[in-house]
C-alpha cells in the first residue's frame, strides 16, 4: 500500500479513537487532503483508494491539476482554501466544490454574479479572522452579523460554516472553541479548523473539516 494511503488510514484510525474517547456520536469529521504543489502521481493513490476531498489554494495549479481528473471522477469534492482574488472566481466556480475563504464583501458579490453565469451553486465557508490579527484576511467577529446576513439574504450565497486560521505560536483551542460558539450562534452545521498540527484538538470542539497536508503527502519542498 502507498505510503499516502497508509498515513490517511493512520489518521483515520487516531481520529476514530479519539472520537471514542469523547463519546460523541455520529460525529465523523471529513479529511480534506491538502494537495497544493503536490503531483498528480502523488494524489492519485489516495484518489485510487477512494478518498474524495482535496484543497488547493492556489487557482491556476489547480485547473491544470484537476480538470481532467474530476471529469474522470465526478464524486471526488474540490475545496479553495487559499486566499482567492475576485478576479480568479471565474475559474474556481465551474472547478471547486467549496469556497473556504469567503472573507470580504468584494468577493462575496462577485462569486454571487459567477454562480448565476454558471449556473451553479457553490458551498461556502466564512473567514473569520478569529484571533483579530492584522496580517491576516477574515471577517472580525464583530463584524459577523452584518457580513453573515449581506451574504445569505442580500447576496443569495450558500453559506454552510466558518473557517479559521488560528494565531501560530498560540493555543489553538482557544480560539476552536470561539469558533464553535458561532458557529452554534448562526446555527452553521459546518467548521473548517485544524490542520495538521492540531487537527485531533479541533475534534475536541467538532470541526467538521480537517485540512490536512504535511501528515499525508510529507513536508512540501
Amino acid at each position: 500500500m502507498h505510503n499516502v494511503v497508509n498515513n490517511l488510514l493512520s489518521i483515520e484510525n487516531e481520529l476514530k479513537i479519539k472520537i471514542k474517547k469523547l463519546n460523541l456520536v455520529n460525529y465523523n469529521p471529513n479529511i480534506i487532503a491538502v494537495s497544493k504543489t503536490f503531483s498528480i502521481k502523488d494524489i492519485d493513490p489516495l484518489i485510487n483508494h477512494g478518498h474524495i476531498h482535496f484543497g488547493e489554494n492556489k487557482v491556476q495549479e489547480a485547473v491544470e491539476k484537476w480538470t481532467d481528473i474530476k471529469n474522470d471522477f465526478k464524486n471526488i469534492k474540490l475545496h479553495m482554501i487559499g486566499k482567492l482574488q475576485t478576479n480568479k472566481v471565474k475559474h474556481v466556480i465551474p472547478l471547486f466544490d467549496y469556497i473556504h475563504s469567503v472573507d470580504n464583501l468584494k468577493l462575496a458579490e462577485k462569486i454571487s454574479k459567477e454562480q448565476i453565469k454558471k449556473n451553479k451553486i457553490m458551498k461556502l465557508f466564512i473567514q473569520i479572522n478569529i484571533g483579530n490579527e492584522k496580517q491576516k484576511n477574515g471577517i472580525l467577529v464583530e463584524d459577523l452579523d452584518n457580513f453573515y446576513s449581506t451574504c445569505t439574504q442580500d447576496l443569495g450565497l450558500k453559506i454552510i460554516g466558518l473557517m479559521c486560521l488560528p494565531p501560530y505560536e498560540k493555543k489553538s483551542s482557544i480560539y476552536f472553541y470561539k469558533m464553535q460558539q458561532l458557529a452554534k450562534k448562526f446555527q452553521l452545521k459546518e467548521i473548517s479548523m485544524g490542520m495538521s498540527s492540531d487537527s485531533l484538538d479541533a475534534t475536541n470542539y467538532q470541526a467538521t473539516y480537517l485540512r490536512i497536508g504535511s501528515k499525508i503527502f510529507g513536508e512540501r519542498n
